[in-house]
């Protein structure tokens, strides 16, 4: 059989989340008779206008995780510079390690992506209260630079394998503040005619009239009045004015069912615009490293 190669962006470079997710994406691919070619990106951004130019077929991005909350510029790309459906959304169980180089050597600086940084706050105050704390474009980013050697005292908080590609010790495990940390990967390509039925959730958003009042509520109560379940909610700036929002809004069920067709219908003229990100399932991955 013949497999049919298609291309899927990721933010790179090699190590971080991001990637790992790729790759167990694309060891479901195995048996389906197709095959992924995994592209990193240097950013979120990057990687989701590829998808919207056609440059590859679609993207794995984060958009939002357990303890430090939502991926802005996932959400704000997504809203205002691409026409973008989401295929699938991965919750991924996060699996934070402390790597060095040199076992040796007393740790003075902690490098990584702002998000594990922020992740792992807890341990880091109790364990290297005294350490600098030095945020860097990736995970990947901070394994290299460790692995480089150039730094002495230099320990990354990244994934196993960042640590492995690098050569890297890992001198404590499980280090997230909270054990059922995880984060949201959303699977983007270009709008396509595809099955709903039975898909887990429906994603929108939508700009309304902030000047009246009540039109928040008027919106939600369209949904509830039909008794569709609202998952998520959350605003960002729109981006025409100080004090101006658009909502994100997550809904349990697909938009094959009747009252979520109508609910979305019904909010649609109540708003100023309305995007919809389309149905999808979910699923939830607890990948752990072995050590």
């Amino acid at each position: 059989m013949t497999k049919v190669v298609e291309s899927l962006g990721f933010l790179g470079p090699k190590g971080t989340h991001s990637e790992e997710v790729a790759l167990y994406l694309n060891s479901e691919q195995n048996n389906t008779g197709k095959e992924w070619k995994l592209v990193p990106y240097t950013s979120i951004y990057d990687a989701i206008c590829a998808v919207e130019q056609g440059k590859i077929d679609r993207c794995v991005v984060p958009v939002e995780n357990s303890i430090e909350g939502s991926i802005n510029i996932t959400l704000d790309t997504l809203a205002h510079d691409v026409d973008l459906q989401i295929e699938r959304e991965i919750i991924w169980a996060v699996h934070n390690q402390l790597m060095v180089k040199n076992t040796d050597d007393e740790i003075t600086t902690i490098i990584s992506h702002p998000q594990p940084l922020a992740q792992c706050r807890s341990f880091i105050k109790e364990h290297y209260p005294q350490a600098e704390i030095r945020p860097v474009s990736s995970t990947a980013r901070a394994a290299k630079i460790v692995a480089e050697g150039k730094h002495k005292g230099y320990a990354v908080i990244g994934c196993h394998r960042a640590g492995t590609l690098y050569s890297l010790t890992t001198i404590a495990t499980e280090i997230q503040d909270n054990t059922t940390n995880c984060t949201r990967f959303l699977i983007l390509t270009k709008p396509k005619e595809t099955s709903i039925n039975g898909k887990d959730k429906t994603s929108i958003i939508c700009q309304i009239n902030g000047k009246k009042a009540g039109s928040l509520c008027e919106v939600l109560l369209e949904f509830a009045k039909r008794d569709v379940n609202l998952t998520r909610i959350e605003s960002r700036p729109a981006r025409t004015g100080l004090g101006k929002y658009i909502f994100f809004l997550d809904l349990e069920d697909s938009i094959d069912k009747v009252n979520v067709k109508a609910a979305i219908k019904a909010v649609a003229q109540k708003s100023l615009w309305l995007k919809n990100l389309g149905s999808f399932n979910v699923i939830k991955i607890d990948h752990k490293p072995r050590l």
